[in-house]
């Protein structure tokens, strides 16, 4: 049992908790609570950390057994060291980042996320929405896509990519401005989303417009100058929504990549919408257009 915060492995977790500059020089990202490790892929993980307390966890316990996972025991005081939240579960991961493609958002290919049959069928026994759309359902020919232009709140992110799952997404792409998504708080906010929905980084807007073009997917910019409201447009075909920076919206550069400017009406003395809510609204409106023609 590791009983030292100078323990190599535990500097090791630190670090990447603190760093984006490690996480990307080592290719590894931590994924903390006990949601989080149960649902990670298990080729993904590399080290496993539980508390002293937590190996009591049955549930914790088999599955680390069951695979075979290389795990590290830590007392309960190092465990809250190298936790990143202030009321620590008792067990994380370190994992490896994904390698998405281009393909893969575009779901043009098999996923994890598409043979998770058992999360998907808990989902739409939970769900109060709409239970006939699933993690990635909107891809392939017609696919579903939000691309974020410097989004910067690890909240935003993190909401962005499991409402995107709810409302049945391909992928997300991301300008080299945002945030980083293997941040701690980024992945805790996606609670599992981060696992199946894939995500790559462009250079910025006018780039990711080509690749939209060449894929004939309209780009629709949430924009408050939108000629129409939101519901006005159609999103049955190869839609991508365009989603700007939280204080500052999109810059011009991008906006003037849309080929549909739409806005969301708002009523009292509201300017705007909180980002991750405005991307929700947007994509659950093309899955209700979308659950009528599948």
């Amino acid at each position: 049992m590791i009983t030292s915060i100078s323990n190599s492995q535990v500097k090791l977790v630190i670090q990447l908790n603190q760093k984006a500059r490690e996480r990307k020089a080592t290719g590894l990202f931590v994924a903390e609570g006990k949601k989080m490790f149960l649902e990670a892929p298990d080729t993904w993980v590399r080290q496993v950390f539980v508390s002293e307390a937590m190996t009591e966890d049955e549930m914790v316990m088999d599955r680390i057994r069951r695979e075979k996972l290389p795990l590290q025991i830590v007392s309960d005081p190092v465990f809250r060291k190298i936790s990143d939240t202030q009321t620590p579960q008792g067990v994380l991961a370190i994992l490896k980042i994904p390698e998405w493609t281009l393909e893969d958002v575009l779901g043009k290919r098999k996923t994890a996320r598409q043979t998770d049959v058992k999360s998907d069928q808990k989902a739409a026994a939970k769900a109060d929405t709409i239970t006939d759309v699933k993690s990635g359902q909107f891809s392939g020919k017609m696919p579903l896509l939000v691309v974020l232009e410097d989004i910067q709140d690890p909240g935003n992110a993190g909401t962005i990519l499991r409402t995107g799952e709810g409302a049945g997404i391909a992928g997300v792409i991301l300008t080299k401005t945002c945030v980083d998504v293997t941040n701690p708080k980024v992945i805790r906010s996606t609670m599992g989303s981060i696992y199946r929905i894939p995500w790559i980084y462009m250079e910025n807007v006018p780039e990711i417009k080509k690749v939209l073009e060449q894929e004939e997917i309209r780009l629709f910019a949430a924009d408050l100058s939108g000629k129409n409201t939101y519901d006005r447009e159609n999103y049955s075909r190869g839609t991508a929504f365009l989603i700007g920076n939280e204080g500052k919206g999109l810059t011009k550069e991008a906006s003037a990549c849309a080929d549909v400017r739409i806005r969301i009406p708002m009523a009292g003395r509201v300017e705007s919408l909180n980002a991750a809510m405005a991307a929700g609204i947007l994509m659950y409106e093309a899955a209700r257009q979308r659950r009528y023609i599948l």
